[in-house]
């Protein structure tokens, strides 16, 4: 399997001025809405629910993962076993796999109907790191490589010393088991879903609490990102300058418009953040193909996110799909939510409007971006990538 993730993360550790971001498509939300987490059918029938069927998501997952522009793919263990060790879907593919190591008590939804989110989160593991490797209990020897080796491992801090402590001490274990079979994880920390006593300051809660938690971890049992919700610049610059070793991703959260998820990553990128972990923003696309060659257009500073809302529907029009809002309201700014649930965390501010970046170095034979129009850059796009996949 090419390491080309591997690759990526050693060029951002060792040049503080890189500016190659990571596209995570986090396709784990098998593990958290129930009937509903495949997303909506493009069937519709008036006054009834329909959604994909998990064949058909796990087709998407394969259309994403050939299409080449994300990085890593997330699923569950069991679109794993018959994704990555059953089919050999990644074998051959610069796309990584990776699985869902924990499914705490706050991704427990149940399409939104219980009441689980509304409870301070409890650690809990489905999967184990066998099941992730090779599909059993227990791999037999030569068998760890069959399946992913990276996970997600997920972590909420609630402000509450006991259940913090054993969210810590489960954590503990889970890295020990993770090094003796050669497992490498990231860490995604969300923030308070239930809490006794809210923090005052949400993002510097959450900022210290990772620094916190990882300041005992030596580089054997570290995890490879993060993954948090964005709060912000100066949060996002607070927490990537404090250490370099520490590689800062931003998740996705709730749906909301083009504009939203485009600007997102852009100014997240722009404060300090190296990856991008989009999950909803990206199922519940009209076209998730197109939705993420305009993800990586922006990450690539190819494209603003204004430029890359406009391309997105004009995509959609050549498609003859109808996009779900008009261009003029998918260009606003909306404020979503991070949360599993639905509901913004406590004391969360939206971020300030976007002013224009400096113009990155352009590589050899790069074409000034700036001079083309939406459609030329599109175009651009799409030949580069048929040199580069046929």
């Amino acid at each position: 399997m090419e390491k080309s993730l591997d690759r990526k993360l050693a060029r951002i550790l060792a040049d503080s001025s890189c500016r190659e971001f990571i596209i995570a498509d986090a396709k784990d939300a098998d593990m958290a809405f129930g009937l509903s987490a495949p997303g909506r059918s493009p069937e519709t029938y008036a006054g009834e629910a329909r959604f994909r069927t998990l064949d058909e998501f796990r087709q998407q997952i394969r259309e994403i993962t050939a299409q080449g522009l994300v990085d890593v793919m997330l699923m569950s263990a069991s679109s794993n076993e018959v994704l990555t060790i059953n089919e050999r879907l990644f074998d051959n593919s610069r796309v990584t796999p990776a699985v869902r190591a924990n499914d705490t008590t706050d991704i427990w939804l149940a399409s939104g109907t219980g009441y689980y989110s509304r409870q301070p989160s409890q650690p809990f593991r489905t999967a184990t790191i066998d099941h992730i490797q090779c599909g059993r209990a227990e791999c037999e020897p030569g068998q760890h490589g069959l399946g992913a080796d990276l996970g997600l491992y997920s972590v909420t801090f609630n402000n509450d010393v006991d259940l913090d402590r054993r969210t810590l001490d489960c954590y503990r274990a889970f890295r020990i088991e993770a090094e003796t079979k050669g497992f490498r994880h990231f860490l995604e920390v969300f923030d308070p879903n239930a809490p006794e006593h809210p923090p005052a300051d949400m993002a510097r809660f959450v900022n210290d609490n990772i620094v916190r938690a990882l300041a005992g971890v030596t580089s054997r049992g570290r995890p490879l990102f993060l993954k948090i919700a964005y709060h912000g610049p100066a949060a996002m610059e607070a927490l990537a300058r404090y250490d370099r070793s520490l590689v800062v991703g931003i998740l996705g959260g709730s749906a909301g418009t083009s504009f939203d998820a485009f600007q997102m990553l852009w100014e997240a990128k722009k404060y300090g953040a190296r990856v991008a972990l989009y999950g909803r923003k990206i199922n519940n696309a009209e076209h998730q193909l197109s939705f993420v060659q305009f993800l990586r257009a922006v990450a690539d500073d190819q494209m603003s996110p204004e430029e890359a809302v406009k391309a997105y529907h004009a995509a959609l029009g050549k498609l003859g799909i109808r996009p779900l809002r008009a261009l003029a309201d998918d260009l606003q700014k909306t404020e979503t939510v991070s949360a599993y649930s639905g509901t913004a965390s406590p004391g969360r501010k939206p971020p300030p409007k976007s002013t224009p970046a400096s113009t990155p170095k352009k590589p050899a034979g790069t074409p000034d971006f700036e001079k083309m129009t939406p459609a030329e850059k599109v175009q651009w796009n799409l030949d580069r990538w048929k040199r580069i996949v046929g």
